[in-house]
């Protein structure tokens, strides 16, 4: 073969062989400028209860239950002021009915004792069964006459009303743990929260229990 084509296939080659190299250069240069990208950073989980104590006083204090959501939450002067997680019933669906359905009930209650020395370290009383229950129970059969008025002349009073009708009652919040549903009705906390709530919460304070 004459020296020329020689020489012609040599810089092909070089010139293939360099323009191979450039390429890869470039693409190694990219990559070296783009911005690396950071993983996305996870939200904490929200915490059971919100840490921070009640405030020193409380202004009309308001109580309202939200079952559905397992949350307790303190008013005062009408605005919320903190957030507790609660444990409900063993059948935590639906309304209570009678006594041993293990339901939590739903409706407008108040405070009506104190217990300090609770076999779940605190409990406040809810005035379980009120006016509603009363009519709804006598109208069932479930109680007599004579229950249904002394269950409306408790509510008169804000009194404790009669707990041993087959409507049931003695529904607390009381400790003893809020990590799963539990009791037979009542409403329960961590120990810590239930003595916040107890220190703080007096006699005929507005309960209010939804679904």
């Amino acid at each position: 073969m004459q020296l020329w084509l020689w020489t012609l296939l040599g810089a092909v080659v070089v010139f293939t062989a360099v323009a191979a190299v450039v390429a890869a250069l470039g693409r190694g240069s990219v990559r070296a400028v783009a911005p690396e990208q950071e993983p996305p950073v996870a939200k904490p989980p929200p915490a059971a209860s919100e840490p921070q104590p009640l405030p020193d006083v409380l202004v009309d204090p308001a109580v309202r239950i939200e079952k559905g959501r397992r949350l307790l939450t303190v008013f005062s002067a009408g605005e919320p002021v903190k957030r507790y997680r609660i444990a409900l019933g063993r059948e935590p669906v639906g309304d209570k009915r009678r006594e041993g359905d293990l339901r939590t009930p739903e409706g407008e209650y108040y405070v009506c004792t104190r217990n300090a020395e609770s076999n779940h370290h605190r409990a406040l009383g809810l005035s379980y069964p009120n006016d509603k229950d009363a009519d709804r129970g006598l109208a069932e059969g479930l109680i007599s006459k004579r229950e249904h008025r002394a269950i409306h002349d408790a509510m008169r009073r804000l009194s404790r009303p009669p707990w041993k009708t087959a409507l049931g009652g003695e529904i607390m919040v009381h400790g003893g743990g809020s990590e799963s549903d539990w009791t037979e009705g009542c409403i329960a906390l961590s120990d810590d929260d239930a003595q916040e709530l107890f220190n703080a919460l007096p006699l005929g304070t507005p309960v209010t229990i939804t679904e």
